[in-house]
């Protein structure tokens, strides 16, 4: 009675663990709450919308209220009178003040490059929403990874500790010579030493993924046996190569870094025109033992630039130079652009043609392993072939999981270079995981 009651209990706590594992998609919400790195870029993306505002601000007038407050301390004398005496009096002005720029090609330079500079903070932002996406998925995945090549390793490990004691249990009884146990007990040494090292990597992939999500993880959902991953859409790459040299966050920032490298150009040129503003005054003077006095002004004032010792045009140099720099700097990051967009296709289709090679392998090495495994038992096969076929399968399995995350993830560069990645991408792939 106690036995199947033993097994209820191991079976409700495997399926309470499995039922807590996390896919990609909780993974990748934690990441958006805790994550520094987009945490900083959604604070740079709120710095950089402000821009705007402070360049319509040269556009709009600005109100000041000035005063002073002074005593005056004299001698005064009467030559008429012949008299003389000390004065002391209290004098207080007031001044209220608009100013209204009606021509200022400098700030009206300014403010476009103001709203340039808020468009190309939100690329930069978008940017990093998509870098989230592949920081999140290549952290899950290398888990992932680590956790099959550890499991892979006790695997073998099992399974060379029964050949090991096979092996013994022979050569004890005389079937077999002392190289086939020695053979067997250094297969066992060097697994074992692979299990250390797997049992390391794993803890540093899990100690990644902590630093994006914040937090230690816990059991992450793995890939179903056997799923199939979808190929590109559209099929070709040159249609990804449009997409990424025109719609790339990184080029499109470019394009923005052009545009406002060339109305820095205008705005230097400004030094050399006039300006012109309207300015309206009220002004109150009081003094002791004096009448008061209001005034009330308008009009115009100008100003004309003449000489300034050839700053404007040497500035003017340098910002030509600058908007030079800014096109080469557009072409880099297309040309970067176009080349991640074609490793990344070339990256998926290799990767589903290693996938069903793989697949195909794996089938042919576990056939080879009962083979051996055949073959020893009858003796027309030694111990090494048997662990040769048993590493060979496990070597077959790692590196056909490897191959399916290395597409996945392929598939997800391939769209962000294209400037298309999106949270709704993680979709299908969360679907491949077991729930």
């Amino acid at each position: 009675m106690q036995k199947p009651l033993l097994a209820v209990l191991v079976a409700s706590a495997l399926f309470s663990l499995n039922a807590q594992a996390a896919d990609l998609v909780q993974v990748y919400k934690q990441a958006l709450a805790n994550d520094a790195t987009y945490a900083s870029a959604r604070a740079a993306l709120a710095a950089g919308q402000e821009r705007t505002v402070q360049g319509r601000s040269l556009l709009l007038p600005t109100v000041g209220l000035s005063g002073t407050a002074m005593k005056n301390d004299g001698d005064q004398t009467d030559r008429i009178k012949g008299l003389s005496g000390d004065t002391e009096n209290y004098s207080h002005t007031m001044q209220l003040q608009l100013t209204q720029p009606l021509f200022r090609w400098a700030n009206w330079e300014n403010y476009q490059q103001s709203k340039l500079s808020a468009a190309a903070a939100e690329a930069v932002f978008a940017q990093a929403q998509q870098d989230v996406i592949l920081r999140v998925s290549q952290a899950y995945f290398d888990v992932l990874t680590a956790q099959d090549n550890l499991t892979a390793t006790q695997a073998q490990k099992a399974a060379t500790t029964e050949q090991l004691a096979s092996a013994k249990r022979n050569f004890e009884v005389g079937t077999q010579t002392i190289t086939d146990t020695h053979e067997a007990q250094a297969a066992y040494d060097l697994v074992v030493a692979q299990e250390f090292a797997a049992q390391n990597e794993l803890e540093v992939k899990r100690t990644a993924l902590q630093q994006v999500i914040g937090q230690a993880p816990g059991a992450l959902a793995p890939l179903r046996t056997g799923v199939a991953i979808a190929s590109p859409q559209p099929a070709t790459l040159e249609p990804w190569v449009s997409a990424a040299e025109e719609q790339n966050y990184g080029v499109t920032g470019a394009k923005l870094n052009v545009e406002v490298a060339k109305r820095e150009i205008s705005k230097q040129r400004a030094g050399h025109m006039p300006t012109l503003d309207l300015v309206a005054q009220k002004t109150r003077n009081s003094t002791t033992g004096v009448a008061l006095a209001n005034n009330n002004a308008i009009g115009l004032t100008w100003n004309v630039p003449i000489f300034n010792g050839f700053a404007v045009t040497s500035k003017v140099r340098e910002s030509i130079a600058l908007e030079d720099k800014a096109r080469n700097d557009l072409e880099v990051s297309r040309r970067q652009a176009a080349q991640t967009a074609r490793q990344a296709f070339l990256g998926v289709n290799s990767g589903l043609a290693q996938v069903k090679a793989l697949e195909a392998a794996e089938v042919s090495s576990k056939s080879a392993l009962e083979s051996n495994k055949l073959g020893y038992q009858v003796g027309v096969r030694i111990n090494i072939d048997v662990l040769n076929a048993q590493r060979q399968l496990y070597t077959t399995q790692k590196d056909l999981s490897k191959a399916r995350y290395d597409t996945i993830m392929n598939g997800l560069r391939l769209k962000s270079a294209a400037g298309s990645l999106k949270e709704e991408d993680l979709e299908p792939i969360n679907a491949l995981l077991e729930h």
